[in-house]
């Protein structure tokens, strides 16, 4: 996936601006595809040069005007040929798994230290974990009532939250192997 894809499926969902859409990458998006303030604004160039999306000067007050993007008919073509590509299987690339293999050739002390830092990770994946879990009570607090476009959101969060829940397993699974006496 390119990062323009990102950004069509974000302004399709609501137009904003570009700090609008890098705020969004931080909060939902970012954990799926990540990006910096830096390259979004970047490509929302291109892709304004190249017709994807269309700009409007919206004023503001007490504050300098902001240009908030849409998604032109162009750009609802190109993402519709890329929805419409089959999905490849994506490469894994995990430092930790590698570590954790790596950790067989490590000393005591060594393997105490990655201890450490896979209590470390897991409590960061603890933390996003229970983000997760409040925006999801937050943003969908009765699914019966979601429309079409914000079930497709909640179940991409439910993935989310899946994920978490089976890394946080695996993380146990890895600290209590690090802790057993060679």
């Amino acid at each position: 996936m390119a990062l323009e894809h990102a950004i069509l499926v974000s302004l399709l969902e609501k137009p904003g601006s570009g700090y609008e859409l890098a705020r969004r990458f931080e909060r939902s998006i970012g954990r799926f595809w990540t990006a910096t303030h830096q390259q979004i604004y970047r490509v929302l160039k291109r892709m304004e040069t190249d017709g994807w999306v269309t700009a409007v000067d919206v004023g503001q007050d007490g504050r300098p005007d902001k240009r908030e993007f849409t998604v032109s008919p162009a750009g609802q073509d190109v993402l519709t040929g890329w929805l419409h590509e089959p999905v490849q299987p994506e490469a894994v690339r995990h430092d930790l798994a590698v570590k954790v293999r790596g950790a067989a050739f490590d000393s005591a002390a060594g393997r105490a230290a990655l201890v450490d830092e896979v209590s470390r990770y897991r409590a960061e994946h603890e933390d996003l974990l229970t983000r997760y879990l409040a925006g999801e009570k937050r943003d969908f607090p009765d699914i019966s009532t979601l429309s079409t476009g914000e079930r497709l959101q909640h179940v991409v969060l439910r993935g989310g939250i899946a994920y978490e829940r089976m890394l946080l397993d695996w993380l146990d699974e890895v600290l209590i192997e690090l802790r057993k006496e060679p």
